[in-house]
């Protein structure tokens, strides 16, 4: 009964942990890293092929954005998350899919000009459609017996619509261990999504840290911080451009909005135009009001209630196509513009930037977390010039942070969270933070609870058993380097992964009758005589 660290240690993003009960083995997320690496995760310690099940958190890139490689490399098993979590997968693994196939046609077109080698995308959309279907949607606190040897449950991190905190009792040879990963834990009092749910009880748990090591600003009324900043932007004729996330932030902005609009904070400006300018944003808008009954708060539910739509309002218009987006940017007149990424590191948003960085008269306003590395967090950081398209654009904009938006539970409500534990557990292990926030927030807690806490490196592996640390990973820094390599796929190594599940068939198929094994064999050789050189 072992736990392995490999993603999101001492690192925010690209959440990943490995558990082998008996003879079973699952990750917990399998997320991509976003903006710059600080420490060279370690690889998932078994083939893709024998790992049995998956078990996702929350549809963040950076929870669910390596499944389509996953399933590249040969995963073939069960992939267990909430209702609203697999429907939201759905559709943003398809849209990570087709960033990957245009960010490698792009390069491939550089590429071709220089005498270059082209690449290859990281992953595909028959890859992203096909680890979908591998999905098992399962609803709030139902207890579900996976195996023998794993149990499972679901509750509200209060994060994302979907997202989780999932408890995970674990069986082997007459012990039981029960381990809960927090998943992102949200700050509460949220538009639209509900609180998030305590836990009484676990021999383990490891808790995220985005930001454990600071205080959120005391609760403000974001509307009407919203309409200030709106104000200022259209009298001065610009527009306001808000890079957000498609999934959460966008809905809670167009939430925010619908009140600016409907208790009347611009009536003397009340005609303005809100732009959401992301296919993905238009699908995971839909996704919202599919999931009124089990994911929305009171407050939305009530309003739904009254007939009226949470997040929509008079003046929304939704921008889907190519064409669609390029118009909004030939319209002068002051408006907002909603796009993605809410890092500005891809996507639709790069181009209202070029447009727009260069216009002292409008305004870029930041509403989420911004990884170090990303150009979001250049831009709030006081950059003064920016590279877009290979183009120089100087920053003339203001640039604007509406504090306290935070997806993220500060220091104070993760330490609240864990205070909802009725007895100490074994250890608690602090993940998905800053390099030295992850080891703050470990001796906050310590100090707190008198909990024995750490903050493990990749690579650091557990028995959970015995509590004791078997093998330690990257506990060095190690500055990673960046290769050519690292955005694409090596496609030889997924050659070698679909070698290695074939072999991983092969084992299973011993006791099977002789005449089925000599047929195998049979196809197997004329594959190979087929390929030979």
């Amino acid at each position: 009964m072992i736990l392995e660290f490999l993603g999101a240690a001492h690192e925010v993003t690209g959440s990943c942990h490995y558990v082998e009960v008996g003879e079973k083995k699952f990750l917990v997320d399998c997320g991509m890293e976003q903006g710059a690496d600080i420490y060279e995760n370690q690889e998932i310690p078994v083939q893709a092929s024998v790992i049995d099940y998956v078990f996702v958190t929350h549809a963040h890139i950076d929870h669910s954005g390596l499944l389509p490689l996953l399933y590249a490399h040969g995963f073939r098993g069960q992939i267990y998350a909430t209702e609203a979590t697999t429907e939201l997968c759905n559709i943003m693994l398809k849209d990570s899919a087709h960033i990957q196939t245009f960010e490698a046609e792009w390069k491939n077109r550089k590429a071709r000009r220089a005498g270059k080698a082209e690449v290859t995308p990281l992953y595909t959309m028959e890859d992203a459609a096909g680890v979908l279907e591998h999905f098992v949607p399962v609803h709030y606190h139902d207890k579900i017996h996976v195996c023998d040897e794993i149990d499972v449950r679901f509750v509200d991190a209060g994060h994302l619509l979907g997202s989780s905190s999932i408890e995970v009792w674990l069986h082997e040879d007459g012990e039981d261990r029960k381990i809960v990963f927090s998943g992102d834990v949200g700050q509460g009092n949220k538009p639209l999504i509900k609180e998030p749910e305590l836990i009484d009880e676990a021999d383990y748990v490891l808790i995220e840290s985005t930001y454990g090591d600071r205080e959120h600003n005391a609760p403000i009324d974001f509307a009407t911080a919203l309409a200030d900043v709106m104000r200022q932007t259209f009298q001065s004729g610009g527009n306001l451009v808000i890079p957000a996330f498609s999934v959460g932030r966008t809905q809670e902005m167009l939430y925010f909005i619908r009140r600016i609009k409907e208790e009347g904070m611009l009536s003397d400006l009340e005609d303005f135009e809100v732009y959401m300018d992301s296919p993905l944003a238009v699908e995971a808008t839909a996704v919202f009001h599919d999931n009124v009954a089990e994911c929305f708060d009171e407050e939305a539910k009530r309003l739904i209630a009254e007939g009226k739509n949470p997040i929509r309002f008079p003046g929304l218009k939704m921008a889907v196509s190519s064409d669609e987006s390029k118009m909004i940017n030939f319209d002068m007149k002051p408006k907002v513009i909603i796009s993605a990424s809410g890092m500005c590191e891809a996507g639709r948003i790069r181009h209202h930037l070029k447009h727009n960085l260069w216009r002292p008269e409008c305004t870029i306003l930041f509403v989420g977390y911004q990884v170090p590395g990303t150009l979001g967090f250049s831009l709030l950081n006081g950059a003064k010039e920016v590279k877009l398209f290979g183009e120089t654009v100087h920053v003339e904009a203001r640039i604007e942070n509406l504090p306290g938006i935070s997806g993220h539970a500060d220091k104070h409500k993760l330490l609240e969270w864990l205070g909802g534990l009725k007895k100490a557990p074994s250890k608690i292990f602090v993940v998905h933070g800053d390099d030295q926030v992850c080891d703050a927030f470990a001796a906050d807690i310590q100090r707190t609870y008198g909990y024995d806490a750490m903050a493990p490196y990749s690579g650091d592996t557990f028995n959970l058993l015995t509590g004791e640390c078997i093998a330690q990973g990257s506990c060095v820094m190690v500055q990673k380097k960046k290769t050519a390599t690292k955005a694409v796929s090596n496609v030889f190594a997924r050659l070698v992964a679909a070698g290695e599940r074939l072999m991983h068939v092969i084992e299973g198929c011993e006791g099977m009758a002789n005449k089925d094994l000599a047929k195998f064999a049979d196809q197997i050789n004329a594959l190979c005589d087929k390929w030979s050189r």
